[in-house]
């Protein structure tokens, strides 16, 4: 058996014993073949007919033409419906030829996408975004909003179910909205275009094949792609779903003001905590909201069930429309100004003017433990989060399942996710949790009020926050994250390499122009850079439409896998070098192969100020191998990688002077951005094409 062939066999069999109620061996069952296309299957659990029904040349035809089959049983699962329970299993007729398999295996998968969809539901919301006028910090402000909350309402679905968002742009400005998920564009097929498998009532289940599969696996991995990715949210996997990723210009147009748009995805092998967000200049914060992913419903946590879940949204919040702000700032090629508070749910909190009143408070039951979902939605800042005299447990990071871990303080950047569990094991009393930033703005604190029930009412303890530059605390906590081996949607770490890249990564200055007065640093205009490229925008059309249409002029093609220049990345001498601190703007993007395993080391610079920068990929989670402080050494880094249980995620944040080196396997098809999560100096980000032979394509965009 090939290889290949055996590590798609088995991460199949994986993917059966988690959705099946009844997995065993093939060597089970009994079949016979009783003509008319009709197998007759005998296994423990009785009698069972599968008919390869004689409209699908797919299959009814080849088993016809071949004559009575010897067939191989690969794999079976028994799937139980309301009114019966139903027996899937793969089979391969001995006698087919090699390369028709993948069509076989297709099927099999076919029939796997109805288990999944015997218990999936729609869920539907209606998002009407407009202007809203609120109360914060003594301040009448004007923001944008989704259904006049603040933050936005929480999106709840299980794994497997199909999300759809009905956009209404009721607001003054260009809008879309990005969930972080990961998405795949479908593609054309020379097969039957579909297979489509019914369930009762009006659930269905449409299996889209790929064209021309020049081999095997690339044939299953194209199909188990398109069943297993989709993203419009922040983090969700967007599998032939690309056009509902949300980065405006990327994947879509941005939907005008008076317009409306439906994202359509479905949420397959994902669990935890994600968000949604505009996608469009800063209007994400204000226009954001939880996106929490239960577990299948005949499924549970991979950890005692707790007794309440409170989703957790940290954020900023300025006295004034964010969008002036950012205008202003790149106007002048200045710093943007900074936050006047950071938030929890939207509230200030207590410590500050006019907030007492509003700040949020969750009550608890002593003895009980709580879900935390925490999601950092602030613009700019890093946050450390710790709540008095408690100790918090994360289990999960970005929506993958994490070993779980003891800590009493939280570090979070931009984009990420934390689940923590919380066990309200202290006196009856009030408690405060709070959050301030690391490496950013002075000393400003967002808190939030935990009350035990039967509590005297008294004054809550504060917590000791990390000190603002706590660098070894951050690191401590990001470097101890590991995988839940064998936990739900766990995988292991690609081994083979396919590209490897160094991108640096940082801040930059790009000349003001002649009759232009500047004010960045230098006299030039603020700029972020990627390999001493800053990614700028198409204004016409995006970039998905561009490529899948074969419009030339839109990006071009020659992103450096390399930095052009080698030097001493993070020694702050050289912060201002002219020679290297210099950039321009430009649409490059660079081109990778299907299905390929790409290795990226990100390496933060001294360029301009030393900053921890979050790194966010669309479309994909990515195995975090190691990181580390100084320049990246090819020589000794690879000894500290962790191969066996590193973390996933979809955001990083490389460390301050340090490197970061990630892994991930191109298999979603469509435009993903690989983006930094700050938002002080537009967007600086390089876009991956991923390609295989066959008309279908993966856009992979950074940002």
């Amino acid at each position: 058996m090939f290889g290949r062939e055996k590590q798609e066999m088995d991460n199949l069999k994986q993917r059966l014993q988690r959705v099946s109620l009844n997995p065993s061996k093939p060597d089970v069952l009994q079949w016979r073949w009783t003509g008319d296309g009709i197998f007759s299957v005998k296994s423990a659990y009785g009698q069972w007919e599968l008919l390869t029904h004689s409209s699908n040349a797919l299959i009814g035809s080849l088993w016809k033409n071949l004559g009575p089959p010897k067939v191989e049983i690969f794999a079976w699962m028994a799937v139980k419906e309301r009114t019966a329970t139903r027996l899937f299993f793969c089979l391969f007729h001995t006698d087919l030829p090699f390369m028709a398999r993948p069509m076989l295996f297709a099927f099999a998968l076919a029939l796997l996408a109805y288990s999944s969809v015997a218990s999936a539901e729609i869920v539907k919301h209606s998002f009407h975004v407009q202007n809203l006028t609120i109360s914060r910090l003594c301040h009448q402000q004007v923001i944008t909003a989704v259904n006049g909350d603040f933050p936005g309402p929480t999106i709840e679905v299980h794994e497997g179910d199909t999300l759809v968002v009905h956009v209404f742009n009721k607001s003054p400005y260009n809008l879309t909205i990005h969930c972080e998920a990961r998405v795949t564009v479908g593609a054309r097929s020379v097969w039957p275009t579909s297979i489509a498998v019914e369930g009762q009532g009006k659930r269905e289940s449409t299996v889209y094949f790929y064209p021309r599969v020049h081999s095997l696996f690339n044939g299953i991995n194209l199909l188990t792609s398109s069943m297993s990715r989709y993203s419009c949210r922040h983090g969700i996997f967007q599998l032939r779903s690309g056009w509902s990723d949300g980065p405006v210009y990327v994947t879509q147009c941005p939907i005008l003001p008076g317009n409306s748009y439906k994202y359509k995805f479905t949420i397959t092998g994902q669990e935890g905590t994600l968000w949604w967000h505009a996608h469009v200049e800063w209007l994400r914060a204000t226009v954001y909201g939880a996106l929490i992913i239960h577990p299948r419903k005949d499924h549970s946590y991979p950890f005692p069930k707790p007794c309440k879940e409170f989703p957790i949204l940290l954020g900023e919040w300025w006295n004034a429309n964010v969008i002036d702000v950012e205008n202003q700032a790149l106007a002048v090629g200045g710093f943007p100004n900074s936050s006047n508070a950071f938030t929890i749910n939207g509230q200030p909190g207590d410590l500050y003017n006019c907030s007492s009143g509003d700040t949020y408070k969750l009550k608890v039951v002593q003895r009980e433990t709580y879900l935390l979902r925490i999601i950092n939605a602030a613009l700019n800042n890093q946050l450390f989060f710790k709540i008095a005299n408690h100790t918090l447990t994360v289990v999960a990071v970005d929506a993958s399942y994490t070993h779980p871990m003891v800590t009493d303080v939280i570090v979070i950047a931009p984009g990420q996710t934390v689940d923590a569990l919380l066990t309200a094991d202290q006196p009856r009393g009030s408690y405060y949790m709070a959050a301030h930033a690391y490496g950013g703005a002075g000393d400003v604190t967002t808190t939030g009020i935990i009350t035990y029930e039967y509590a005297t009412p008294s004054t809550p303890l504060m917590p000791t926050l990390p000190a603002f530059n706590d660098t070894l605390t951050a690191f401590k906590f990001y470097s101890n994250l590991t995988s839940l081996v064998n936990g739900p949607h766990w995988a292991p770490v690609p081994l083979k390499i396919d590209k490897h890249m160094f991108v640096t990564e940082g801040l930059g200055l790009v000349s003001c122009g002649a009759n232009k007065t500047c004010k960045g640093l230098l006299g030039q205009q603020m700029a972020a850079s990627m390999n001493n490229a800053s990614f700028e925008l198409p204004t016409k059309l995006s970039m998905l439409q561009a490529f899948f249409h074969n419009v030339d002029g839109i990006y071009t093609t020659d992103f450096p896998k390399n930095p052009p220049l080698v030097f001493n990345y993070t020694d702050s001498s050289i912060s201002f070098n002219t020679s290297l601190v210099m950039t321009s703007k430009s649409t490059k993007v660079t081109k990778l192969k299907f299905n390929s395993t790409v290795q990226i080391v990100l390496q933060n610079t001294a360029l301009v100020g030393v900053s921890s920068h979050p790194i966010h990929l669309h479309g994909f989670d990515f195995h975090v191998l190691a990181q580390g402080f100084g320049n990246y050494d090819a020589a000794t880094g690879p000894k500290m990688f962790n191969l066996v249980n590193p973390h996933k995620r979809n955001t990083i944040a490389v460390p301050v002077g340090g490197w970061s080196v990630i892994r991930f396997t191109a298999n979603n098809p469509g435009t993903v951005l690989l983006l930094e999560s700050l938002d002080q100096f537009g967007f600086h980000n390089f876009l991956l094409f991923v390609c295989n032979t066959a008309p279908n394509f993966i856009l992979f965009a950074y940002r």
